[in-house]
């Protein structure tokens, strides 16, 4: 999940919230009709619900524009929009999933929090909406894949958040360095940056920082977890997801980036490192531009996609955002996808890119903000080139929480446990979460 306007923390999951969605039990029946026809009320008032941002007035001003055309052209409609600050979600969402008469009819939640809402029925499933939606066949099928569970499509994915690979112009020319083109490469190139310049880290990552750590473990063929029907188990212990986890711990390392510095950096601080001129690159997100550009490496700095371990690849990145969706209990399902389908779709993703800056989630749409603005380039190609996501599973939150995949990454990284302990351990407590 990314709720722009948090973006300080965002560097944790584009933004991850690490608080765990509501886990209601909702029984209410979604709105059903004949196919065709609209299902439900078409008039009166449309309740939505949207992230407050930390600074408000561009959203806003994007969100009241689509708001006057829907209603101009919705007659008795009037569209009442509600900011909910991101820290207090859990406990608005909870009591709307459970009392149907404090629910809106829309709402933007992040893409992590998908499992536990559909585990609480609090979504309509829009499938078969989203499905006979001209524009949807332009939407970045991994980006898709966010807002799906068990194959069954819960809301549009309004903004996505992407990483690549921050590096310093001035060090690579006076160093001779060329942007790796591997894994591989990357951990040599770090190397030679911090042999050259000791004050300087290689690169600047953490073990905190799980969405550094995950494309290493998807670029080496691994995964996080395994699913066979209902049921998820660990699979950080497969071969593939080992040697992800060994070559992303490598970069923790004295040569690189010392543990006794660098072990418990999270992503924001990682970045915080490379804005404030002490790595000589990092992994950060399209969300990490501001800081960056506020950094005192500021017009001395590109970026590049992520490297993968083959030469032309890209290391598969996690596609944060968030969502737009209807509730189940909404008494107005087909005008409220209507809504979703306007603020959600190309005209207005567009206005919310020029507006805050989000990433879009249409590949047409992608393309043309990276014909104007280059700095979003790598991010457009390394979204379109295929994302992952996390396990579609409400226990996923629990094992986010616990940080069990970071303190596998740290006690390898202080030569604490073996890759093969760490990730035995690991795998042991993600079952326990996933009740394998």
């Amino acid at each position: 999940m990314k709720i722009k306007g948090v973006l300080a923390a965002a560097a944790a999951g584009v933004l991850v919230v690490a608080c765990g969605p509501p886990q209601a039990q909702n029984n209410q029946p979604q709105q059903t009709g004949n196919a065709g026809q609209p299902v439900g009320e078409m008039t009166g008032e449309l309740k939505v619900w949207l992230f407050q941002e930390a600074n408000n007035a561009p959203k806003e001003a994007v969100v009241n524009e689509a708001k006057q055309e829907f209603e101009a052209a919705h007659q008795g409609v009037k569209v009442t929009v509600e900011y909910l600050p991101v820290d207090g979600r859990a406990t608005r969402f909870n009591g709307a999933f459970n009392d149907k008469n404090s629910s809106p009819d829309v709402a933007e939640f992040g893409n992590t929090d998908l499992a536990g809402y559909t585990a609480s029925n609090g979504f309509a499933d829009l499938t078969a909406d989203l499905g006979a939606w001209a524009d949807s066949k332009d939407l970045i099928p991994s980006v898709v894949d966010t807002a799906k569970v068990k194959g069954k499509t819960y809301g549009i994915p309004w903004y996505t958040g992407t990483r690549a690979l921050y590096y310093r112009t001035d060090v690579f020319t006076e160093l001779g360095l060329q942007p790796p083109k591997t894994l591989a490469e990357l951990t040599e190139t770090a190397r030679k940056i911090r042999q050259a310049k000791p004050d300087l880290y290689g690169i600047a990552v953490g073990g905190k920082y799980i969405y550094a750590a995950f494309p290493y473990i998807w670029a080496n063929g691994g995964d996080l977890a395994k699913q066979d029907g209902d049921k998820w188990t660990s699979a950080l212990t497969t071969p593939q997801a080992r040697d992800g986890l060994r070559q992303y711990a490598e970069l923790l390392k004295d040569d690189i980036c010392p543990p006794s510095a660098c072990a418990q950096l999270t992503g924001s601080q990682s970045v915080a490192q490379f804005a404030g001129g002490k790595a000589g690159m990092t992994i950060g997100g399209d969300f990490n531009r501001k800081a960056v550009e506020a950094g005192t490496v500021k017009g001395k700095y590109a970026v590049v996609p992520l490297p993968g371990k083959d030469a032309g690849s890209t290391a598969p990145a996690f596609a944060g955002g968030n969502l737009l969706g209807v509730f189940g209990a909404s008494k107005k399902h087909t005008l409220s996808l209507e809504f979703i389908k306007l603020l959600g779709g190309k005209k207005y993703q567009q206005k919310m890119y020029t507006a805050m800056g989000n990433l879009p989630t249409f590949k047409d749409v992608q393309e043309q903000v990276a014909s104007t603005d280059k700095f979003v380039e790598p991010f457009v190609k390394t979204a379109q080139a295929g994302t992952k996501f996390v396990p579609a599973t409400p226990a996923w939150t629990k094992i986010d929480a616990q940080n069990i995949i970071p303190t596998a990454i740290q006690q390898v990284a202080t030569g604490g446990q073996s890759v093969d302990a760490a990730t035995d351990a690991a795998a042991s407590e993600m079952n326990k979460a996933f009740g394998s």
